[in-house]
């Protein structure tokens, strides 16, 4: 499911990097660690978000909010406490 809805995610004129994809599809599917930048917007964690962004990632950020909103699994994000409880059950092909 991840690795199709995340690729080639745009909403209105804002995309997902391409570069991106593999740390997105990894954290929904098995539950590995993202980067830090990652890590924030999936903890809905803006402040945190704008400072790890690097230039692409900065004007994407509607782009992530949109897909984690309108594709991702719910429960995979939202806050620190869903992201580590995701992780800990190993994503969506966890057994946890």
């Amino acid at each position: 499911m991840a690795i199709k809805e995340c690729k080639d995610h745009t909403f209105q004129d804002f995309f997902i990097p391409d570069y991106m994809e593999s740390g997105i599809n990894l954290y929904i599917q098995f539950g590995i660690k993202p980067g830090s930048f990652l890590q924030a917007v999936i903890c809905n964690d803006l402040k945190g978000a704008v400072m790890y962004a690097d230039r692409n990632n900065m004007g994407s950020l509607p782009a992530y909010v949109d897909f984690f909103y309108n594709h991702a699994p719910m429960g995979c994000w939202g806050s620190e406490k869903l992201y580590n409880a995701w992780i800990k059950r190993g994503g969506e092909n966890g057994s946890n």
